[in-house]
């Protein structure tokens, strides 16, 4: 799946239908800098949008992962309930992904922080500490940040 061709068939189709990405998104009950955002290929659309999403566009869910309409001598044979299986498992993944990766900085930080309290005696070394101390505040909370932000999307 490309995205960024994902996000131009978006486009092209909703231009084809007349529609403002105020107008879709509002049909979609999501915002118009949401759709802007599939449009440039900066994300995908949820799981739980896109038949939603291929209804509004009259397309399959096949066409738009495809990024371009089926053409009727298509050898391709999709399963849409299969396609949207695939595709919720693929965002759940990425987003437990990006959960790890934030409990993994908090337990780096927290390494971090045990060092610098090993590290001490002089000026040098002080100073190094407390280096030390500080990287591993914003590491933990770079951690923190990462999995809160996992968390509350949808």
């Amino acid at each position: 799946m490309n995205q960024l061709v994902i996000g131009k068939y978006i486009s092209l189709k909703r231009k084809q239908k007349n529609l403002t990405q105020e107008q879709l998104a509002e049909k979609l009950g999501v915002s118009n800098k949401t759709i802007s955002k599939w449009e440039t290929g900066k994300c995908m659309p949820d799981y739980s949008i896109i038949q939603n999403l291929c209804d509004e566009l009259e397309i399959t869910v096949a066409e738009l992962l495809d990024g371009e309409a089926s053409e009727e001598k298509s050898n391709h044979i999709y399963d849409e309930e299969r396609l949207l299986d695939l595709l919720r498992r693929t965002q759940e993944l990425e987003k437990q992904k990006n959960i790890l990766y934030g409990f993994v900085l908090i337990v780096m930080g927290i390494a971090v922080q045990a060092l610098s309290y090993a590290v001490g005696g002089s000026d040098l070394k002080d100073f190094i500490s407390g280096v030390l101390l500080g990287l591993s505040v914003a590491v933990m909370l770079v951690g923190v940040y990462v999995v809160g932000k996992s968390l509350s999307e949808k």
